[in-house]
């Protein structure tokens, strides 16, 4: 059976709204797939601040933001069709919006981007809410791509997604994933402090020194004491981790270099509790805009290398669409009622078939 659909994907670091169109062939239980079309629309200034302080809005003005980024998503997804050409190939979107608040302990989760407003500027069925059932049902809400990382991508052993937060799924039976710590929403933030929009492959923070007395505070941040399955919401990177880091009255280059040190000492730290060690070789996929890091991605290449891990950086359409491109295949799993959600990284109660279903064409 041969799935088109589109993901929508719009991460924590506010850089811009990905979409992928993507075939899915499933044979005999065994998915393979192919990136035809991607791109990244990016938010205009006022829009991007409107995201970043919904969370501070009045009821009515955070509902009327989630129907008018709705319709906003929906228009660049016409326009993605129009410019690709992707005219009446197109059957599903899946579209994972924009976080706000998380809160899986009082089992709320919310996400901007109303499926209904989707649905009415494509006139195409919708999938969106991917994460509230988990979270009713007890989960984290996250991570939800190892679903598409077991099925997709089962070759690999880990997977690094380095997005605002960094997280990390482990090929393991069970599946095992969770966020490891906040990564580019603070990385980005260091840098403007710098004039900077971004540390473009980390050249800031390879002119800087590790800060030890910073990073013995950063690494001893109560959230890396608690056990799996466990989450990050974006203010412990913005409203935590940055204030932390400022108050150590450091240059930005020190600041860049000590986080993109204890970003990847983190990370070591999350495989290192769940690694067997053996003399054959084993592989961790990096995704998400850090990949493009080279700093970052040569100090996490040094402490994996003690572990007998190989990093693979694979090429730029996995880099930055991957979790657009499993978006699309939870939105295909929801359309053929299968679980989407794996319960054992998410700590709910049980696996799960996520995603409100909105039909925008007509019968």
């Amino acid at each position: 059976m041969i799935y088109r659909a589109i993901g929508l994907m719009s991460g924590s670091s506010l850089d811009g709204l990905d979409i992928v169109f993507v075939e899915f062939q499933e044979q005999g239980g065994k998915w393979t797939f192919e990136i035809k079309e991607s791109a990244c629309y990016a938010y205009e200034e006022v829009l991007e601040n409107r995201l970043k302080c919904a969370v501070s809005l009045s009821a009515l003005d955070y509902q009327l933001l989630h129907t008018e980024y709705g319709k906003y998503i929906g228009q660049r997804v016409n326009q993605f069709i129009d410019e690709k050409n992707l005219y009446f190939q197109v059957s599903l979107i899946a579209s994972h919006g924009h976080t706000t608040f998380h809160l899986p302990a009082k089992k709320m989760t919310a996400q901007l981007g109303d499926g209904a407003a989707i649905a009415a500027e494509t006139r195409l069925p919708v999938v969106t809410d991917l994460r509230a059932l988990d979270v009713a049902l007890g989960g984290q809400g996250a991570p939800i791509v190892p679903i598409g990382e077991k099925l997709l991508l089962s070759e690999f052993d880990y997977f690094l997604n380095l997005g605002g937060i960094a997280n990390i799924s482990i090929n393991s039976n069970p599946y095992l994933a969770f966020d490891v710590c906040p990564a580019n929403r603070v990385l980005n933030m260091l840098a403007n402090d710098a004039g900077k929009a971004y540390d473009d492959k980390g050249q800031i923070a390879a002119s800087g020194s590790v800060n030890i007395a910073l990073l013995e505070k950063l690494n001893n941040l109560e959230y890396y004491k608690q056990a799996f399955p466990k989450s990050l919401a974006n203010d412990f990177g913005t409203d935590v981790v940055y204030p932390l880091i400022k108050n150590a009255h450091i240059n930005e280059a020190d600041a860049l270099a000590t986080y993109c040190e204890h970003i990847a000492l983190q990370i070591k730290k999350a495989i290192q509790a769940n690694h067997k060690f053996s003399e054959k070789k084993s592989n961790l996929l990096v995704t998400g805009g850090g990949a493009h890091n080279s700093f970052l991605i040569e100090k996490l290449t040094n402490y994996l290398s003690t572990l007998n891990i190989q990093v693979v950086v694979p090429d730029d359409a996995m880099i930055n669409f991957k979790e657009a491109l499993i978006m699309a295949f939870i939105g295909v799993l929801r359309w053929r009622q299968e679980n989407n959600v794996l319960a054992s990284v998410t700590g709910a109660s049980r696996d799960s078939i996520g995603g409100a279903l909105w039909t925008g064409h007509e019968e």
